[in-house]
């Protein structure tokens, strides 16, 4: 575990400081417009990490049924969050905005896409341990991979605030 959030945190730490750095030592910056959906997907990315607390404390309570119900959710909203960053691709490649249109946005293409790529994997850490949940395969004294996959999932939640900050404030 140690070493996929070391590895992962490597990789976004590089993309930002190539971000941070292109940005500031250029003179031909420009700024892309942000689409709204980004703050909504930021709300439904933060909702899925506290469906998976909630999940965690009803497994410790021994509510199976309700860890289960809240991972579900959690799951449904990665999907969810998913499918508005490519909702927020779309308006951008309709406003004629592309990954060559600018460094600006190439950067933002590139950031999203590793980040989105990173949520995959967390995704189908979440789908599998639904599918275990579901078929009472998991459970109080099998946590390795609950705890883990939550980790991992609330480390993405927060190189995605990161992010916003890197395209809000700096960008």
């Amino acid at each position: 575990m140690a070493l996929l959030l070391a590895s992962s945190a490597m990789v976004f730490a590089a993309f930002t400081v190539a971000f941070v750095a292109r940005r500031g030592l250029s003179d031909d910056w420009a700024g892309i417009p942000k689409p709204p959906i980004l703050w909504v997907d930021t709300a439904i990315l933060l909702a899925s990490s506290l469906a998976l607390e909630a999940s965690r404390r009803a497994l410790n309570a021994g509510r199976r049924s309700r860890f289960t119900a809240f991972w579900t959710a959690a799951t449904a909203l990665g999907v969810l969050f998913l499918l508005g960053q490519a909702w927020a691709w779309a308006q951008l490649r309709a406003a004629g905005i592309h990954v060559a249109t600018s460094p600006g946005s190439a950067c933002f293409y590139v950031l999203t896409a590793a980040h989105a790529a990173h949520l995959l994997g967390g995704l189908a850490a979440l789908a599998w341990v639904d599918a275990q949940a579901l078929r009472l395969r998991l459970g109080p004294a099998r946590r390795t991979a609950i705890d883990i996959t939550a980790v991992f999932w609330h480390f993405l939640d927060a190189i995605w605030i990161l992010l916003m900050v890197l395209f809000y404030v700096w960008a």
